[in-house]
């Protein structure tokens, strides 16, 4: 079975999301076998990388005071889906700010050919923005990540003075958009059944299972 998932780091639902999906494949015992592949979505490509903890609620509210409350209802909603999947996050932390060397550097590390290195770099990228409150626009923060699960820190500060992978970034956008989707996130299998959204958990294993069941008549 091959996966593949458009995602972005500055999603929570992508993050809630990719976490359920990933426990459904274990409870189906197809996640050792399974290509499991991020394909870079951008939620906002045109973000700047100058931001704030703290403006996240802008996202909620464009900016309006009046709306103030019920986006603090909504962070609190997501906060407890969150947390439902073992996940903290710190919404009022959070730098909203662009992703696009975040997806740069998945690149790389997807590039060594080592699952569990890009596994553990996606998990840490997710846990800067949703519960440390760092920028993962800036290189530092990227590259202090980076190196915590093991890359190569004279590597990973080259390429992000680079614009490395840049293209592939693109081509993955470029994909979604021809392929009609246009929100993360948005899982295929077997390029062939889309799953869209952050789906309860009993959604993704009814799919893997039928999927599976599919594979082997």
């Amino acid at each position: 079975m091959e996966i593949k998932y458009w995602s972005d780091i500055a999603c929570p639902f992508c993050y809630i999301g990719s976490t359920r999906m990933k426990k459904a494949m274990k409870e189906v015992g197809i996640y050792d076998d399974t290509k499991l592949k991020l394909k870079s979505f951008e939620l906002n490509p045109m973000e700047k990388k100058t931001a704030k903890a703290g403006d996240y609620i802008n996202h909620f509210t464009g900016g309006r005071k009046d709306l103030e409350v019920q986006a603090k209802k909504q962070m609190d909603y997501i906060t407890q889906m969150a947390a439902e999947e073992g996940l903290e996050f710190h919404l009022d932390k959070v730098v909203p700010t662009n992703t696009g060397d975040a997806h740069r550097l998945i690149k790389l590390a997807e590039s060594k050919s080592n699952r569990d290195l890009t596994e553990k770099l996606i998990a840490r990228l997710y846990k800067v923005y949703f519960t440390d409150g760092e920028s993962i626009a800036d290189h530092d923060v990227l590259t202090k990540a980076a190196v915590e699960v093991g890359m190569d820190k004279d590597e990973v500060k080259h390429l992000l003075n680079s614009s490395k992978y840049q293209k592939e970034v693109v081509a993955d956008e470029l994909e979604a958009q021809q392929s009609g989707i246009t929100a993360a996130p948005f899982f295929v299998i077997n390029n062939k059944y889309g799953i869209s959204g952050a789906q309860p958990y009993e959604v993704f294993v009814k799919a893997l299972k039928q999927v599976k069941e599919e594979e082997n008549v």
